[in-house]
């Protein structure tokens, strides 16, 4: 996906609950909470109204570009979820994301810490008529705690917030009962770091990698060397340029996820792990395979049919295994 524009709904209740703060002070709360990021500061990084204001201003339309952007390339024929379970759900924008992707979607539960981000999420769900009967719920999430049958479970920017040595557990209490379960965290080797980790688990625990991975075996990625990560564009409202003193309409959000099932779908035989190179008449493509090898292909002109899929094959699409050529190792 080159882009995601949040919906209309979403939109026009951001600017009405925005509208009640000064530019300024909303500025200035994006600051600290950027500074406390950057420290990695642990503990719950919103504190009060303010805070999460500037968090919806700056931080949700980019949550919801990349949940999004998974959730497109996650889905698969006859995956139709009734159900959705949402932890670490801040304001909502995950639930927006899938709501979008599978409309079939008629129940769904958010479960989040701070009692802020709630009130704004459920203002803000309350304008699509698919999210207004959300349930939201207070708690930390974790397996102490009780959780409702879903098909569909994420957790969006949420799981790195954990203490390692809790990550495990939380994600074995995810994936119970659920069909698919997508983890997105930020597209950093750090991030990756937390979804390698996240997709042993998840492996280890009986489901099948559906996406980005066309493959359940080991990430062919030496450590150290890349990490496997993918990038949306989103543009800019003026107020979120105001807020994060930026002049340019659009940023580009970087993430990492994975996407499991409990079913062996249908995924991939490839996917791209970059921007294509485009020259004259031949593009290049860096893919990982599901033969558990990243490889490097050259697709030319003449290959006709397999070239005008190439021109058109943008970075973290699903590619297909055979017209391969030109293969080198990473």
């Amino acid at each position: 996906m080159s882009g995601a524009l949040l919906p209309r709904e979403l939109r026009a209740g951001l600017d009405r609950e925005l509208a009640r703060y000064p530019a300024r002070d909303l500025a200035e709360a994006a600051a600290r909470l950027s500074e406390r990021y950057r420290a990695g500061a642990g503990g719950v990084h919103l504190r009060g109204e303010t805070d999460v204001a500037a968090y919806a201003a700056v931080r949700m339309p980019a949550t919801y570009a990349a949940t999004a952007a998974a959730l497109h390339r996650a889905a698969v024929p006859g995956f139709l979820p009734r159900r959705h379970l949402d932890v670490g759900g801040g304001t909502g924008a995950a639930i927006w994301a899938a709501a979008g992707a599978w409309p079939s979607i008629k129940e769904v539960t958010v479960v989040e810490r701070d009692p802020h981000a709630i009130d704004l999420g459920r203002r803000l769900a309350r304008a699509s008529p698919a999210l207004r009967g959300t349930t939201w719920r207070r708690a930390s999430a974790g397996p102490g705690l009780d959780r409702p049958a879903a098909d569909l479970v994420t957790m969006a920017y949420a799981l790195g917030e954990l203490p390692p040595e809790q990550r495990p557990a939380a994600l074995r209490w995810l994936a119970a009962d659920a069909a698919m379960v997508v983890i997105v965290e930020p597209g950093t080797p750090a991030g990756y770091a937390t979804i390698a980790a996240a997709r042993e688990v998840l492996a280890a625990h009986g489901l099948s990698i559906v996406a980005p991975c066309p493959h359940d075996g080991p990430c062919p990625i030496r450590q150290g060397e890349d990490w496997c990560h993918f990038s949306v564009r989103l543009p800019r409202s003026a107020l979120h340029r105001r807020v994060k003193a930026g002049t340019l309409g659009f940023e580009d959000e970087r993430f990492s996820y994975v996407a499991a099932t409990t079913m062996r779908w249908p995924r991939a035989g490839a996917r791209v792990l970059r921007h294509p190179g485009r020259r004259k008449g031949m593009v290049s493509l860096r893919v990982c395979t599901d033969e558990e090898s990243v490889r490097d292909v050259t697709v030319s002109r003449r290959q006709g049919e397999l070239y005008r899929l190439a021109r058109d094959t943008g970075w973290g699409d699903a590619w297909p295994r055979t017209g391969e050529e030109g293969d080198e190792p990473p």
